[in-house]
């Protein structure tokens, strides 16, 4: 993930802009899934002006599960204790509330009282969660798992 990405008037950082689960001997398994834990991360917008605070991740789409990781697994995105100017703010998508996960092709926006949010810094934690079809692990050599994309501010949306 790209650790500052600047657009227009704005500043979009991840305190942490690459996540490494390293070697993967053993993992909490459900489902014949491989868990390999949650990662927060802190996210930030800061503006020169107030602008709307809407964000969006690109990535390779596994559907309605999250992003791609690897050929088989994927990563869940969701953001928590969204703030605009320190003031918390309720996440929107299409006008909907959203479902606290991110999802591909998905914007979300930051709103209180019912109106998109203007304002000049947006923070939220991102948890990322990663799992792997057991079966995608049987590999006679050492094998590397990605998954990749970015957060973007949105503005206008």
């Amino acid at each position: 993930m790209s650790d500052e990405a600047l657009a227009g008037n704005c500043r979009l950082s991840l305190s942490q802009p690459r996540v490494d689960y390293g070697l993967i001997r053993s993992a909490e398994v459900v489902d014949r899934q491989l868990i390999l834990g949650k990662r927060t991360l802190q996210l930030s917008i800061v503006c020169a002006e107030a602008a709307p605070m809407s964000l969006r991740f690109t990535g390779v789409s596994a559907g309605t599960k999250g992003f791609r990781f690897g050929r088989q697994g994927y990563f869940t995105l969701s953001l928590q204790h969204p703030q605009v100017d320190g003031l918390a703010v309720e996440l929107r998508v299409s006008g909907e509330p959203a479902s606290g996960q991110l999802l591909p092709g998905q914007t979300l926006v930051a709103r209180a009282g019912g109106a998109p949010m203007q304002g000049h810094r947006f923070t939220a934690l991102v948890n990322i969660e990663t799992f792997v079809p057991v079966l995608g692990l049987a590999v006679r050599d050492e094998t590397t798992l990605e998954g990749q994309g970015s957060f973007e501010w949105v503005p206008g949306a």
